[in-house]
């Protein structure tokens, strides 16, 4: 019997049934080698009492998998930031040339004028910009619902000389009445008759030659070179109120005006697109009835207007910007030097840092016609002096009729609001010093300083607080 015989395994020899070297040690597995301690060894990870456990990873290999992650990651954000560039910038592109496609390009007027160039004015300061602004009374088409449309023929209902200083540190916008009895020239009629050069109300230039026969009669009156000019319609200036959500006015009695498709409250209020149309429209059913209240409204709201555009809940909300310039755009007819939004946008670019105090309004020097009272006539020299103002860009200023020739010792008139005292000087006055005469709404009186005072309006009043 040998030694081993019936005796039991010992537990500790683990290489007990398995195979082994000549000398007795076990043989060990592939990839394996024996090691101090009973521990073996491989390529994979290690084990200890004989037992498997799991394999380190490699640090190798980790960090390429996270840098190819991070590459796959940044590309990804790469492409999706590339798709929202081009996408922001074909919208951008798609809404500039919708806006650049809305302004309607006047080019006959351009060319009747190019015509008569050597009798028009030449500019004295080349950086000054004088644009003539046209309400069209015309009633075809959409504008049929506010009267009866005279076979297409169309008035001048409003019409601005809106004057840029050089500086651009002021605006003067200046009103010429409908009414006004002026001196119009021959102009060419659509259907390629010349009317015959006529003393006659200011409005029928542009029923007898259009855009075109208006500016050749405002510079023949005024010598002021007209640079550029817009023609807007009745619903193009709704449409713009009603982008800036409405226009807030006060009145001091309430308004029912069937003809103008007006019924107003007194006190103040905000007037939609269609309200504010009728509200610079209305005029026998408010105040006296006169066509000079009626522009005084026209001025006070559109100062109202441009107040609200310049604030900063439209300028920087895109979302309240856009349908404000769509609708200008689609209510402009405008000068080939001013029939692309680069045009425009350089225009409103030079006005934007103007202070609405320094956005005037005011009325040609005007009163009743001698011969007609119902239509009115220059007051001289006030007209001239003011009109020499314009060309030469010199600094004037406005304040309203009541302060002008009010109790304030300013000015006494004699009893209309375009009129004041001429100012001491030997019964004389000198054109530049201020000083003026007759029912003009401007004032040299005392304390007015060098630059000329004329009644009218800015931008900046509170017209609640008048």
């Amino acid at each position: 019997m040998t030694e081993s015989a019936g005796t039991p395994a010992d537990p500790d020899d683990a290489g007990a049934g398995e195979d082994q070297t000549p000398d007795g040690s076990p043989v060990e597995e592939s990839g394996k080698q024996p090691a101090p301690g009973g521990e073996t060894r491989s390529g994979s990870g290690s084990t200890s009492g004989g037992g498997p456990s799991p394999a380190a990873p490699d640090p190798g290999s980790t960090l390429d998998i996270t840098v190819k992650r991070r590459r796959h990651w940044l590309r990804w954000t790469a492409l999706g930031a590339s798709f929202v560039v081009l996408v922001a910038a074909g919208t951008g592109w798609w809404l500039y040339k919708r806006l650049d496609g809305n302004i309607k390009t006047d080019t006959s007027a351009a060319a009747e004028l190019k015509t008569y160039e050597k009798e028009r004015p030449v500019s004295v300061v080349h950086d000054a910009e004088n644009i003539l602004l046209i309400g069209s009374d015309s009633r075809a088409g959409d504008n049929r619902k506010y009267g009866r449309d005279d076979g297409g023929s169309q008035r001048s209902d409003t019409t601005i000389l809106l004057h840029m200083a050089a500086d651009r540190k002021s605006t003067t916008a200046m009103s010429i009445p409908r009414d006004l009895m002026v001196n119009i020239p021959a102009c060419h009629r659509q259907d390629k008759t010349t009317s015959k050069p006529q003393f006659s109300q200011f409005n029928w230039a542009f029923e007898f030659g259009g855009t075109a026969c208006t500016i050749r009669t405002v510079e023949k009156m005024t010598g002021v070179r007209i640079d550029h000019y817009m023609v807007v319609d009745f619903n193009g200036f709704k449409d713009m109120v009603d982008a800036v959500k409405g226009v807030d006015i006060c009145l001091k009695e309430p308004i029912n005006d069937t003809a103008a498709h007006l019924k107003l409250p007194a006190g103040r209020q905000k007037l939609n697109g269609e309200q504010a149309l009728g509200y610079v429209r209305v005029r026998k059913s408010i105040g006296n009835g006169s066509d000079t209240e009626r522009m005084d409204r026209q001025q006070q709201f559109l100062g109202a207007l441009v107040n609200k555009v310049q604030s900063n809940g439209v300028l920087l909300n895109p979302t309240r910007l856009y349908p404000v310039l769509d609708a200008a755009t689609k209510a402009l007819t405008t000068d080939p030097g001013l029939d692309t939004l680069k045009d425009l946008y350089e225009l409103v670019r030079g006005m934007r840092n103007v202070p609405t105090d320094k956005v005037q309004f005011l009325t040609v020097p005007r009163k009743p016609y001698t011969a007609d009272p119902n239509r009115d006539e220059l007051v001289q020299p006030d007209a001239d002096r003011l009109f020499k103002q314009l060309r030469d860009d010199t600094p004037l200023a406005v304040v309203p009729a009541d302060q002008l020739n009010g109790d304030q010792g300013k000015n006494t008139g004699q009893g209309s609001e375009h009129s004041q005292n001429e100012q001491d000087d030997g019964g004389k006055s000198q054109p530049g010093e201020g000083s003026t005469e007759g029912e003009s709404g401007a004032t040299g009186a005392p304390g007015a300083g060098p630059t000329p005072t004329y009644s009218g309006n800015n931008a900046a009043a509170d017209l609640c607080k008048r």
